[in-house]
């Protein structure tokens, strides 16, 4: 074989030699990246990316809130551990599209995966609802309001409408009765309307047949004996051993056709909740709410009294009193008399002290 050809012989083999050098290395270099990219891939979508450190957390995502807005309130909240993958995730399980609002759970040890899965099937947290110390229609509709998804206005609105009331079984002033003081569990995004008929609901499983039962032996109604625990709750605060002695006097009260003359009743005819001491001035006050000046009782409850209270009306100390005011120790408790002389004694007494203590 001639020089020449050996040579070629060599260049061929030496060209095709860097060939495969060269797709050798494209192989290592994209065996490499697939690799990488697969490692990637499982770390953003399969391992966990919250970490909650044991603390509950929730985030709420509000109607009208697009993808964008709804991941940085759950960035906000300072468990996510990589935020970049988070929000790659939610771009490649086309989260913008289907974004819902709701208030849900951050879980610890939760993946991109599995919370934006959770985020876009709207599988929401439920939450405990919860009222207390509640005197008038705007204060519950202000605390109902910062714990679902419905503006003070709404609630106020249907709580003030005389039909939509009566469509519930109630009136404009009687209708707080139907909010029982307890937990709830129900959903962030519960619109104002679902809200009333889910406490209507409640409401009628509170009022069982024995609770009926209590009440027909008393002739009053549901809506009379949520009034009359309002008061009772307004006169004991602190013992609720207490709370059946002070309901049994008002009860001996209206069967003898007494007026109540319930102090609270008159600070609440007075819409001033600074009241301590409850003067003539007060007593003045011409409003239905003043059982000073008007008997039996008022057209409705005023606040929202505790189950305590409710079942103390209905199972009231059976006893002779007919006077009850404060003690002088400033205990809490209540010194209670069968006569007017008695109860005077006792109420000097008691101003007295409050004199003493510089309370006006």
């Amino acid at each position: 074989m001639s020089q020449p050809a050996q040579k070629s012989i060599l260049e061929r083999r030496d060209q095709a030699l860097k060939r495969r050098r060269r797709w050798a290395t494209v192989s290592i270099i994209f065996t490499l990246a697939l690799v990488c990219f697969s490692y990637y891939f499982y770390q953003v979508f399969f391992t966990a990316n919250i970490e909650t450190k044991g603390k509950p957390t929730h985030v709420i995502i509000r109607r009208g809130d697009d993808w964008k807005t709804a991941l940085q309130n759950i960035d906000a909240t300072g468990v996510v551990v990589d935020k970049l993958s988070l929000h790659f995730v939610a771009k490649l399980m086309k989260y913008p599209e289907h974004v819902k609002p709701g208030r849900y759970e951050l879980k610890e040890g939760y993946t991109n995966r599995q919370l934006i899965n959770v985020l876009k099937a709207g599988l929401q947290s439920p939450l405990k609802l919860t009222f207390t110390n509640v005197r008038l229609r705007g204060e519950l509709a202000n605390k109902l309001s910062n714990q679902i998804d419905a503006q003070p206005a709404q609630i106020d609105s249907l709580l003030s409408s005389p039909a939509y009331t009566r469509s519930l079984g109630f009136d404009t002033t009687t209708v707080l009765s139907m909010f029982i003081p307890n937990t709830y569990e129900l959903y962030w995004n519960t619109s104002a309307n679902n809200l009333m008929q889910r406490m209507k609901k409640e409401y009628e499983k509170f009022w069982t047949p024995a609770r009926d039962a209590q009440r027909e032996k008393l002739n009053l109604t549901r809506a009379q004996v949520s009034t009359l625990a309002s008061i009772v709750e307004a006169e004991q605060q602190q013992h609720a051993d207490e709370r059946p002695r002070i309901a049994g006097v008002y009860l001996n009260r209206l069967k003898r056709g007494m007026k109540l003359q319930a102090d609270p009743t008159v600070v609440y005819a007075n819409r001033d909740f600074t009241i301590k001491r409850v003067l003539n001035v007060h007593l003045q006050k011409d409003s239905p709410y003043n059982t000073y000046k008007y008997g039996g009782l008022p057209p409705g409850p005023i606040n929202l009294p505790s189950i305590a209270s409710i079942d103390a009306v209905l199972k009231p100390e059976s006893n002779n009193y007919l006077y009850f005011c404060a003690k002088e120790d400033f205990t809490g408790y209540h010194a209670f008399a069968t006569n007017e002389r008695d109860h005077i004694l006792n109420a000097r007494r008691y101003q007295a002290a409050l004199t003493r203590a510089g309370i006006r």
